[in-house]
């Protein structure tokens, strides 16, 4: 599981898209991960740890044509 450092100020769905790239299930993956990290409130001090969840694998959907 890859780990994240916090900038001053920073919120955890502002970690997930920088390190992740996406936000899409993973700030609550995070805070499973995380316990305690909530009480922290929205705005996370720098240098605080956060446990992330491993990167989502992404599907892609197959595209239909209507005029092929």
């Amino acid at each position: 599981m890859p780990q994240a450092i916090a900038r001053d100020h920073e919120t955890l769905d502002q970690i997930c898209l920088r390190t992740l790239g996406t936000t899409r299930g993973t700030v609550e993956a995070a805070l499973n991960l995380n316990p305690g990290l909530a009480a922290k409130g929205v705005h996370l001090a720098a240098g605080d740890a956060v446990q992330l969840p491993d990167a989502p694998t992404t599907t892609t959907r197959p595209t239909i044509n209507l005029w092929d």
